[in-house]
């Protein structure tokens, strides 16, 4: 999608450009993927959850073509018709959801962030939760140049030291909130995502270990999906062989039933007498591993 839509633009306006001390410079582009994407989760009926980034700065930044646009307007363009392309209906439905929110200030931000503005508002502004998403972001399209820049901003933010009972704190209240909201309302029926033994509470817990300490051990970031941040854990001895291995397992046997539950066009809920096994052991390790917050040590 992006080579056809660039392509396309590209040949109306020319290419993006900009000047720094004189010299001028070809603006890059890149799509960056959040959540189950960034994750390399995808499942049947999964949104696309992604941010757009160029690194167009200094002056003369514009397109090099007779139809000449400012930078900023040509990326907004060049975005919208991307999304327009991914969420084109089909003879069997819409091709994919496409969901931008998560990037800087969120749906009242601009739809194409700079690079630096990315950087600043990631290293100066964002959330806890906004970094615990960053941990399940990868570049999926776009320059290599921006793609390498935006994995060192990824890697500088999230391997900065953190004070671990407030993160354990605020994880906890977080994730509270989010049993409220968007647990199952109905005793007789378990949501696998977000109740309280779920998906959420896994994914939850490996955040909540590697924030605090990929300042010593960066290789926790290195991957941007549960199994092999799981791994990850075990080979720096923050966790357990036996919670890395359970863990990963519940994980993926959860997940293979949403996507049965995905394809019969169902939503992620079973019967509350299902995966109890599951249930109980992930309620146990997000006591000892999340509520019961402490200073770093092998657990």
């Amino acid at each position: 999608s992006l080579r056809h839509v660039w392509d396309t633009m590209t040949a109306q306006t020319g290419k993006p450009l900009y000047q720094v001390d004189g010299v001028t410079h070809e603006s890059g582009f890149a799509i960056i993927g959040y959540g189950k994407l960034g994750g390399l989760e995808l499942g049947y009926g999964s949104d696309l959850d992604v941010i757009f980034l160029h690194d167009s700065h200094g002056s003369a930044q514009h397109t090099s073509g007779n139809k000449s646009l400012e930078n900023a307007v040509f990326y907004a363009r060049l975005a919208q018709r991307i999304i327009h392309t991914l969420t084109t209906f089909t003879p069997a439905g819409r091709l994919y959801e496409v969901d931008t929110r998560l990037r800087p200030s969120g749906a009242s931000g601009l739809l194409v962030s700079s690079l630096e503005a990315f950087r600043h508002y990631q290293q100066d502004k964002a959330w806890v939760w906004e970094h615990q998403a960053l941990l399940r972001a990868r570049a999926v399209a776009g320059s290599p140049q921006l793609i390498a820049q935006f994995a060192q901003i990824r890697h500088d933010v999230l391997c900065r030291q953190r004070d671990v009972d407030a993160l354990c704190q605020e994880v906890v209240a977080m994730r509270r909130k989010m049993w409220d909201a968007l647990g199952s309302k109905n005793p007789k029926q378990f949501n696998l995502k977000q109740d309280a033994g779920g998906i959420t509470d896994i994914e939850f817990m490996l955040q909540s270990m590697i924030a605090p300490h990929a300042h010593r051990y960066p290789e926790l970031v290195e991957w941007s999906d549960n199994i092999r941040q799981l791994e990850s854990l075990h080979k720096v001895w923050i966790l357990n062989a036996e919670y890395a291995e359970t863990l990963s397992d519940i994980y993926r046997t959860l997940r293979d039933r949403i996507h049965e539950l995905a394809l019969q066009g169902q939503n992620a809920l079973v019967d509350a007498t299902q995966f109890c096994k599951e249930r109980d052991y992930v309620r146990h390790a997000w006591v000892e591993l999340v509520e019961k917050v402490r200073k770093p040590r092998e657990l």
